[in-house]
């Protein structure tokens, strides 16, 4: 099985999504995400498998973080298994990194399965979509999960700021924005302070908040997933360009955003050079422990 040649990579993008499953079951009900693809202006978009996945970014000379999320609890709806996309994952070995997703209202269950998870099938880190999930990050109902992941020395992304998944549903299908507010993840950060965290997404409309946590917590990263770069508040770009030059991660949303977009519109951001391999792959290095094969 070939093993990943850091060297050789252009861009290591921390956050895409596994969309459907090898029998052909969706990661969402259906009416969630059409909204999410009205949302990002995909409508009809294909749901690629982790073999087309792979074949993406292999050609792309990329590596990319793959998971999918666990709601269950809140959406009645199971979640593709993340056996199934940790297995997946390791037969593209060389350009693809499998994270999981636990619903954190599964409980001692859940801290199970993320042992089993990491040291059975290789699993390099967690999802959390506190909104999707409908949990506050710092109930500590998921406090159990958050030890176990923290000793298992793997990082934990969590979504943050408002979503695409529900909007324009009736009610926004349910889901919260609130839980999804980065300020709740700083006592998180601030209670399991060796637990490495990943804020996705510029924060909208949370970003100062995303900001002063990542700033003051040591353990704590921002992704830049989910949006163009021509719409990054400007304040994230002067903190991306400074303090936090070495805690900026390049993140697409992919399927609904390509790194093709992406990379081609953050080209055009006022982002100093020396800071641009920072975040399109030194930092992901640093943060996920990968070394060359």
């Amino acid at each position: 099985m070939a093993t990943m040649d850091v060297a050789q990579l252009t861009a290591i993008d921390v956050h895409t999504h596994a969309e459907v499953s090898r029998t052909g079951h969706p990661s969402l009900p259906p009416e969630l995400m059409a909204a999410s693809e009205k949302y990002f202006a995909a409508q009809g978009h294909r749901q690629p498998t982790i073999d087309e996945m792979a074949d993406y970014y292999r050609r792309r000379h990329m590596a990319a973080v793959v998971f999918t999320v666990d709601a269950e609890h809140a959406l009645g709806h199971p979640p593709i298994p993340n056996e199934e996309i940790a297995e997946d994952c390791a037969a593209h070995a060389d350009t693809l990194i499998p994270f999981a997703s636990l619903d954190p209202w599964r409980g001692r269950a859940a801290v199970r399965q993320a042992h089993r998870l990491v040291e059975e099938y290789g699993v390099r880190g967690f999802k959390f979509h506190p909104s999707l999930q409908a949990f506050a990050p710092d109930d500590p109902m998921a406090y159990p999960l958050y030890e176990a992941i923290a000793e298992l020395g793997v990082p934990a992304l969590f979504h943050t700021g408002q979503t695409g998944i529900g909007a324009g549903v009736p009610g926004g299908g349910g889901i919260r924005l609130k839980y999804s507010n980065p300020l709740l993840i700083d006592d998180v950060a601030t209670d399991f302070p060796e637990l490495r965290i990943i804020l996705a997404h510029p924060s909208f409309p949370w970003q100062d908040e995303a900001l002063a946590v990542a700033t003051h917590k040591p353990n704590v990263f921002i992704d830049l997933s989910g949006w163009s770069p021509k719409y990054f508040p400007p304040q994230l770009v002067r903190y991306a360009n400074t303090l936090l030059k070495d805690k900026v991660l390049f993140g697409s949303d992919y399927p609904v955003i390509t790194p093709d977009r992406w990379l081609s519109d953050f080209e055009k951001i006022d982002i100093k050079p020396d800071v641009r391999p920072l975040i399109l792959k030194d930092n992901a290095l640093r943060l996920l422990g990968l070394t060359s094969g």
